[in-house]
């Protein structure tokens, strides 16, 4: 993982998934979507997963819809695990079920070491990648590694590449304005706890204690590569990625999602706008998350 801190202390509670309690699944539900549209028409899909998280949701949903891909291949990038193995697992004995070929692999490797050689894209797939809170990790501009990072994505021609990240701006070189960022930001995602956790709930708990905590504290006291919380704000996430080659492309799920969003009991509080072309999840108006969609 990117991580220079270790989340393993949480069985039953991995990123993706303790994350989805504060987010109620809004992101994951665009990402899924795009994803499902990007691969309606393609007969061979390639899904490469930044995170390794190989989201079982998605893919079902993927694979139920009314034109699914005769196969897909989805190749995780991050620590191999037995809870990922027991995933991969799981997804290929539910795309049997559905008449698709899946084949699930992993490779150990962090971002900034990925060789596209590990991809091994075949011939007559259509390949898309889905980045979920992971991008922000190599941002390190005196070294160039996330340009490196997606001058290799750039080179596999996805059909789409899926953006998600924190909608806020803690990569700022000096500390009183990280610090200044980090505590109205935090304060925001602390708020919706308040108001959709019990304070006493073993899990709010265990995200303040080994998540949140531990983020913050990567924002605000370290230094030169050991500082790897490096959010930006969309706007500079659609600078970076145009300078690299992608150009963005509208996400048509606003109208669903929201209407998904005032459905769920729980998720008073959240708001959904779109911003150039680009869905942000907020806490009563101020930005969480932002979600971008990029084609090359």
């Amino acid at each position: 993982m990117c991580h220079s801190y270790s989340v393993s202390s949480l069985p039953g509670l991995p990123r993706i998934q303790f994350r989805d309690h504060i987010l109620t699944f809004t992101p994951w539900y665009l990402a899924a979507e795009v994803v499902e549209e990007a691969a309606a028409a393609a007969v061979a899909t390639a899904l490469v997963e930044e995170d390794g998280s190989a989201d079982a949701v998605k893919l079902v949903h993927l694979m139920q819809s009314s034109t699914p891909p005769k196969r897909i291949r989805i190749t995780g990038i991050g620590q191999q695990d037995e809870k990922l193995l027991s995933i991969g697992n799981k997804l290929e004995k539910c795309a049997l079920a559905h008449g698709i070929t899946l084949k699930f692999t992993v490779v150990e490797s962090n971002l900034e070491n990925l060789r596209l050689e590990d991809i091994k894209v075949e011939d007559g797939e259509k390949v898309i990648v889905n980045s979920i809170l992971q991008l922000h990790c190599v941002v390190r501009d005196s070294m160039g590694a996330l340009n490196t990072v997606l001058q290799a994505i750039h080179k596999l021609s996805p059909k789409v590449l899926v953006l998600v990240e924190q909608d806020s701006s803690h990569n700022g070189s000096f500390f009183l304005g990280r610090f200044v960022e980090a505590l109205h930001y935090y304060s925001t995602i602390f708020d919706s706890l308040e108001a959709t956790m019990p304070r006493y709930d073993t899990r709010r708990a265990k995200v303040e204690q080994f998540y949140y905590a531990e983020e913050i504290r990567n924002i605000v006291s370290c230094k030169g590569l050991g500082r790897v919380e490096r959010h930006e704000r969309v706007d500079q996430w659609r600078r970076r990625m145009s300078r690299a080659g992608f150009q963005s492309t509208p996400i048509r799920m606003m109208g669903p999602a929201k209407e998904w969003l005032g459905k769920n009991s729980g998720c008073e509080g959240y708001t959904l706008v779109e911003e150039k072309g680009c869905p942000v999840l907020g806490w009563k108006s101020k930005p969480i998350v932002a979600v971008s969609c990029w084609k090359c």
